[in-house]
């Protein structure tokens, strides 16, 4: 499940306020934290619906970039 607070979700709060961002999105790896998590935090819970679009299209640019660094 998705929804709910989660082991970095403090961190996120954090950027959240910071930035004064629509919505924020945390992805750690291997963190102090009991190891890897994610958490995602907006005002308006209609830009959720943002998300997995956003995450697609990161997941392409990554995997274009480490293909160029493989050539």
């Amino acid at each position: 499940m998705t929804v709910g607070p989660g082991k970095y979700d403090d961190l996120c709060t954090h950027v959240r306020e910071q930035t004064e961002a629509r919505l924020v999105m945390i992805i750690v790896v291997e963190g102090n934290r009991g190891g890897s998590g994610f958490s995602v935090q907006t005002e308006d819970p209609s830009a959720m619906r943002l998300v997995p679009q956003i995450l697609e299209q990161a997941a392409t640019m990554i995997r274009d970039d480490v293909r160029k660094q493989q050539q």
